[in-house]
């Protein structure tokens, strides 16, 4: 079996392809569910995020793993898989296992070196063992990815070379000021009450705002909330909850909203916001939405790139792979009467919303502009570092874990084969005394033991080696282990309460 990744992220599509490929929370759970139902796949994991949809196999065949995670993707995102195919990019073994690491690393996310994603992995490697679709290997996979994370933002100064994407997003909507300075004493409005929501509302009460009023569709989840930012030590924030029916009241009276909810449809309309403002929509054309070059146009392509060991995400010669985004026509550069900040994926804020005067919006789409020329840190590097080593010895002890069980089956055997002998034994002599008895026995369990410690160490330490898969399969045949007793001792070792836990 071998790890396969297939997904698309903000550096493969265009927002616009990502906000109508989002899965909701129960998508995904069906979504495992059918990639497990699939022939290729054993094993399965979905990482999705506001700019990231990624789905995690342990797969037989390659081809056929492509293929179909791929169809899986689309018939869940309801995008065709034809629209679909040229942004997606295709992970396998140790490249998947990079892939992720880099992810939990921060590497790989809009704002580099952000530490949300942290949290995001351990809620897919939470939903996975909740429906029992990750199985040894995305158990390890992804508890290694976590550790890799925590690693790299402990021992390097990953975090100074980016932040959440709220801080992010408060800058954007300063527009050079100083976010702190811009933010002190205004009054926020912030809808929906989840992970991000509640990041929100913590950064804006230490960013220095005066009053923070949280509206969520459950209500308790609004008052939690609350309750949270009135017992921080660290600010003097005034804070209330409010029903999602009153929103249009609030937004009289807010001078910045953040919203991340679940919802597929909008929250905010421009005609509400106009409405709010007192002023009228104008009918300036669309904003037109970002675009990327395509990534490669069919699956087939995405495979034999992975097949022949170049880069699953590198585009064939010719084609540009880093992406190309049309300039947004500028906002209003009148006063701002009301900043918007959307991290919703789909998003929740009309994005006509900029065509209001005194309106200025801030969304993933626009964050994705702004971070593409942002400066990375010096740190950055030695993530790579640790992220290159920590790959390595993953791929050494996976390989070591394969051979494993077989090297359990081998020992069990040769203790069947001394159980068995020494009861023969008793046959024959039947009157040798108890201390007799059990120095025999410690005799030949020791005779068996030397005769086995040195083949299976070495096995051991071949299997960890690159390609060392296959000394476990010859091992299996020089002895004639059934392979069914092999399989037990794996289910076994799998099964286990105690495994993985840190």
């Amino acid at each position: 079996m071998s790890l396969l990744v297939v997904g698309l992220s903000h550096r493969s599509a265009p927002v616009s392809v990502l906000e109508r490929a989002s899965l909701a929370v129960e998508t995904q759970a069906k979504l495992l569910q059918d990639t497990l139902a699939a022939e290729p796949a054993t094993e399965a994991a979905v990482l999705a995020t506001c700019n990231r949809i990624e789905l995690y196999a342990d797969v037989d065949k390659f081809h056929a793993g492509v293929a179909e995670l791929s169809t899986l993707l689309a018939q869940h995102s309801g995008v065709g898989l034809e629209e679909l195919t040229p942004y997606l990019y295709v992970h396998y073994e140790d490249r998947a296992v990079h892939h992720l690491f880099s992810v939990a690393c921060g590497l790989d996310s809009m704002v580099v070196g952000e530490g949300q994603i942290l949290g995001q992995i351990k809620d897919a490697l939470a939903r996975g063992q909740e429906l029992h679709t990750a199985g040894r290997l995305l158990n390890d996979l992804f508890q290694q990815a976590l550790r890799v994370g925590k690693r790299a933002h402990s021992e390097t100064g990953i975090d100074r070379a980016g932040q959440s994407l709220v801080t992010f997003g408060l800058q954007q909507l300063a527009a050079g000021a100083d976010p702190e300075r811009w933010a002190a004493g205004k009054r926020a409005l912030v809808i929906g009450a989840g992970s991000m929501s509640s990041l929100a509302a913590a950064t804006l009460a230490r960013t220095g705002v005066a009053d923070i009023v949280v509206a969520n569709r459950t209500r308790s989840r609004a008052d939690r909330l609350v309750e949270i930012l009135q017992q921080g030590d660290d600010t003097s924030v005034r804070s209330r909850a409010v029903e999602m029916s009153a929103v249009g009241d609030e937004l009289t009276r807010a001078d910045i909203v953040v919203s991340c909810t679940g919802s597929t449809g909008l929250v905010l309309t421009a005609d509400a916001l106009a409405d709010a403002l007192g002023v009228t929509l104008d009918a300036a054309p669309e904003r037109p939405a970002a675009t990327v070059t395509p990534a490669p146009a069919d699956v087939d392509q995405h495979a034999a790139w992975v097949e022949n060991g170049s880069a699953a995400s590198a585009a064939p010669a010719g084609r540009a792979t880093a992406l190309r985004r049309v300039t947004v026509p500028a906002q209003s550069t009148g006063p701002v009467r009301l900043a918007l900040l959307d991290l919703a994926m789909p998003r929740d804020i009309d994005g006509a919303a900029h065509r209001i005067d005194g309106v200025r919006l801030v969304d993933i789409e626009s964050l994705a502009e702004a971070s593409a020329d942002a400066p990375m840190a010096a740190d950055v590097d030695r993530v790579r570092t640790i992220v290159s080593d920590e790959v390595a010895a993953f791929g050494a002890a996976q390989r070591a874990a394969h051979v494993a069980p077989t090297v359990v089956a081998l020992r069990t055997m040769a203790a069947g084969v001394v159980a068995g002998e020494i009861a023969r034994l008793d046959g024959r002599l039947p009157d040798l005394d108890e201390k007799q008895r059990a120095e025999i026995t410690q005799t030949v369990r020791r005779v068996v033991d030397k005769l086995l410690h040195a083949p299976t160490v070495r096995v051991k330490q071949l299997a960890s080696e690159p390609g060392g898969a296959g000394y476990a399969d010859a091992l299996r045949e020089l002895f004639d282990l059934d392979p069914q007793t092999v399989a037990a001792v794996s289910r076994a070792d799998l099964n286990d309460p105690n495994r993985g836990r840190s």
